[in-house]
């Protein structure tokens, strides 16, 4: 199991899919669970600050991981998750979804099912709380403006999206403040390419795990 951490921006998906393509592991994106239930409350309806309804929602959606791509990743209800559940109104709610205990509880479980067979799983507290007992903890850092930027280039958007992301910073920072696992390795990615941030990331795997990766 290999757990990374990290706020948004920091490069945790293109790492995490890129790992678990060299590992021959599967990915998993437990913020796009979350997401993806705070797009579903906006379709139904669904208050974002009732935590007991939200995590009714949550028990009825089916999350699992595909069978028909070289590297295996999240399906929700059967369905790729697109571009929806990255949209401003999805930005807006998720942290307020996704600090409701009973919600996280009901996702904790789900990600712990899709990932007890090993994985590359990438989110907030995937090493310190989901899966403390990972193999591997790598835990991203940004600065602030490089990962607005970064966000920004991503989504084609605008400059809006980078006060959207300060906004959401701030939001987190009170409902799920991040706290990495004390054995976690941080790596700055701050003026870093993908490939530089691959590089130490699979430096650190192999010391962790030992020769069977190399």
């Amino acid at each position: 199991m290999i757990a990374i951490d990290g706020p948004a921006g920091a490069g945790k998906t293109t790492l995490a899919r890129r790992l678990a393509a060299e590992l021959g592991l599967p990915y998993l994106n437990t913020g796009a669970m979350y997401r993806a239930v705070a797009l579903e409350a906006l379709r139904q309806g669904v208050h974002p600050d009732d935590g007991a309804a939200l995590a009714d929602l949550a028990r009825r959606m089916r999350f699992t991981l595909s069978e028909d791509q070289p590297v295996p990743e999240l399906r929700i209800d059967g369905r790729i998750p697109g571009p929806e559940i990255t949209s401003p109104e999805v930005e807006a709610v998720v942290s307020r979804v996704a600090r409701h205990p009973e919600v996280r509880e009901v996702l904790r479980a789900e990600q712990r099912r899709l990932g007890e067979g090993g994985a590359v799983v990438e989110g907030r507290d995937i090493g310190s709380v989901v899966f403390p007992d990972a193999s591997v903890k790598i835990f991203l850092l940004a600065e602030p403006r490089e990962r607005a930027a970064r966000r920004v280039r991503e989504r084609a958007s605008d400059e809006e999206l980078a006060r959207a992301l300060h906004r959401r910073d701030a939001l987190d920072a009170r409902v799920n403040p991040f706290v990495p696992a004390p054995d976690a390795v941080a790596i700055d990615t701050t003026g870093l390419g993908e490939r530089e941030v691959f590089e130490r990331a699979l430096e650190v795997v192999r010391e962790r795990l030992g020769g069977g990766w190399a």
